[in-house]
């Protein structure tokens, strides 16, 4: 089940751990990516908190949690290969994983139609 957020962050949810990263969208408009920087496993973070960093060329852009929990997974070759995420941002290139304090908490969340649909 994917889910996204109107800052361009999607989420696929196994259990009751999520893989987050950028959508295509966020990495087309961030343009070549040259860095990186991932949260910490067993970072907590709530809804909304700064949680990573990615910076291209062009800019640099946080990366919002969608959801409050702990992180247990970071993709380390997406920081060793910032190209990777623009090459496939919600494939390969995802960026974390974090166990949901709260399933409930996708509710506020987009589904793909509902993002498809959201004016860019």
């Amino acid at each position: 089940m994917l889910r996204f957020t109107d800052e361009h962050e999607w989420l696929k949810l196994e259990g009751d751990v999520a893989t987050v990263g950028i959508t295509a969208h966020a990495a087309e408009q961030l343009g070549d990516l040259v860095f990186i920087e991932l949260p910490k496993v067993g970072a907590r973070l709530a809804k909304g908190d700064a949680a990573a960093v990615v910076e291209s060329v062009k800019a640099a852009s946080d990366v919002y949690a969608p959801v409050a929990g702990e992180v247990t997974e970071v993709n380390a070759a997406a920081v060793d290969d910032p190209a990777s995420v623009a090459a496939d941002p919600q494939g390969g290139g995802w960026l974390y994983r974090i166990r949901l304090d709260e399933p409930s908490a996708l509710d506020g969340l987009m589904d793909e139609a509902a993002y498809a649909a959201m004016p860019k």
